[in-house]
């Protein structure tokens, strides 16, 4: 993967600017300093190998040259996306999601930023700002991809069980076409981020629905129960043991399931 290849591939799609690191610390951080002085909208930054990447809660994300997707997309949001930004990491999900689809695989969404094939993680997306005063002047989608066998960290470091695009299909696909149709997804879901059915959309992928979980949220007492679906803005909702109805906001949070 080089410049050249990348903007060929990636040139019918309606892109900002492209830059491209053979090794960088943080995709996400180059980004975000990119987008602090006027990157145009649907810039990215894009990464062979990261050697600080982070997922998060400040986790370590594991990218190792030549195995994995690594890239951050800035969007600028218009005036009709503004009050629907939560929504954001619902469309990095899906465009992950639906690219698995393409190729025959069966995707979940671990809320709040996680995609799963077969309960393992093949997938993880950290979405950040660049604020204005008060308000949003951009975002930054930082995704990881597990693709070939060799970006799945050894077992005994995950918290989560891993798995990559190539141990799934039984083969090596090609990095770049994943990260086109990624992106060509996540340009079309876009102009759906607003609607209901985008909402609906993301519920319908949501993995552990009807289950039992925990959410774990820093010093604070775990919250336990099952899974029922998304308010509008892309929170959780639980019910818990007295049938009563729980809305987990984004933030500081991790889902394990207790099945």
């Amino acid at each position: 993967m080089n410049q050249n290849e990348i903007k060929k591939s990636l040139s019918k799609l309606p892109l900002g600017d492209i830059k491209y690191f053979e090794s960088i610390g943080s995709t996400n951080d180059e980004a975000l300093a990119w987008a602090a002085n006027d990157a145009p909208d649907l810039s990215i930054v894009i990464a062979d190998e990261q050697t600080a990447g982070r997922g998060r809660l400040n986790r370590k994300w594991f990218t190792p040259k030549g195995t994995a997707l690594a890239f951050s997309l800035i969007l600028r949001p218009t005036a009709e996306e503004r009050p629907y930004l939560t929504r954001t990491v619902g469309l990095a999900a899906l465009a992950v999601a639906e690219s698995l689809r393409t190729r025959g695989l069966i995707a979940q969404i671990k809320w709040p930023n996680d995609v799963l094939i077969a309960g393992h993680k093949v997938c993880g997306i950290l979405i950040e700002s660049v604020w204005s005063g008060e308000d949003v002047d951009c975002v930054v989608i930082g995704i990881g991809v597990n693709v070939l066998k060799g970006s799945v960290p050894p077992a005994e470091s995950l918290l989560f069980p891993a798995i990559s695009f190539e141990e799934k299909l039984g083969y090596s696909p090609e990095m770049l076409e994943i990260l086109h149709d990624i992106l060509a997804v996540l340009i079309e879901l876009r102009s759906r981020m607003t609607s209901d059915e985008f909402i609906q959309q993301w519920e319908n992928l949501l993995a552990f629905r009807g289950e039992l979980v925990q959410i774990e949220s820093g010093d604070t007492p775990a919250v336990i129960g099952h899974v029922i679906g998304l308010e509008s803005d892309g929170s959780l909702q639980l019910r818990n043991d007295h049938g009563e109805s729980v809305t987990v906001r984004f933030g500081d949070v991790r889902l394990r399931p207790l099945a």
